[in-house]
């Protein structure tokens, strides 16, 4: 490692998890921690085996040649459903347009080829850091199965399921709190802390809100309780962290890691 230049945490999400895996093994000294979601050791060609899970996984490649970049979204809506299963109309627009801008048809095809052929089984137990592999259990784009192995070869890694049908997961889902939570615990900023570790799940939400800088009617408003439930967990808290106002657990939580806005 160069000097000055500090270790940290990498963060890989669907086929970014084997990107990250082979970047840790290959700069051991710079990755201090590992946080793995919906993600795969093995390409689609590498798992799937039958001719028919063949050609379905060529069909997808050739709907992106034919689909990606069209103004109608039906090519890509294909995509979209088995990203977000359990999205809103407005969401999937979103991820359709999001498809579309984001590369060519010509590049998006090639990806898929490339990362349907990766294969970093033999690096994941190379990897030297703690880890944390998470999945969602009705994952529609990579099979529950794929993170599960995942995690059983990387030495020590953490395996954590997610109640989710959903590829990436959405904000008003108890999924994406879990998510959270778990990645928080796991990364030195946030474990280093222990007073938090008294507070439940809830009063942790309430926490990241506090350090956001919301009133508690914005804070009763994002979590749908009422005013007078929020006031009761600041109580709580206020009393678990032992600070006499808002302004003294702003400050904490902010030290702690939480009012960064994760999304």
């Amino acid at each position: 490692m160069q000097p000055g230049r500090k270790r940290f945490a990498l963060l890989g999400i669907s086929q970014g998890a084997s990107i990250a895996i082979a970047y840790a093994v290959r700069h051991p000294d710079q990755v201090s921690h590992l946080v793995l979601y919906g993600g795969y050791v093995r390409g689609r060609l590498k798992w799937q085996e039958t001719p028919q899970q063949i050609k379905e996984a060529e069909m997808m490649v050739g709907l992106a040649e034919l689909g990606w970049g069209q103004e109608n979204p039906a090519f890509r809506q294909f995509f979209t459903t088995q990203f977000l299963p359990d999205g809103t109309a407005e969401q999937y627009r979103w991820f359709n347009e999001l498809e579309r801008v984001s590369t060519s048809p010509a590049n998006a095809a090639q990806f898929m080829r490339v990362l349907n052929d990766i294969d970093v089984t033999a690096l994941a137990p190379r990897v030297a850091c703690p880890a944390l592999v998470l999945h969602s259990n009705g994952d529609a784009r990579v099979a529950f199965d794929e993170g599960r192995l995942m995690a059983g070869l990387i030495p020590g890694a953490r395996f954590v399921p997610l109640d989710s049908r959903n590829h990436i997961l959405l904000e008003h889902e108890p999924a994406w709190r879990r998510w959270v939570e778990e990645v928080r615990a796991f990364l030195p900023g946030h474990a280093g802390h222990a007073e938090f570790a008294v507070l439940t799940p809830r009063e942790r939400d309430l926490v990241e809100l506090i350090a956001q800088g919301l009133d508690n009617a914005q804070i009763a408003a994002r979590l749908e309780l009422s005013e007078k439930t929020v006031r009761n967990h600041i109580t709580s808290i206020f009393a678990k962290l032992e600070v006499e106002n808002r302004s003294q657990a702003i400050v904490l939580a902010r030290e702690g890691g939480f009012g960064r806005k994760l999304r």
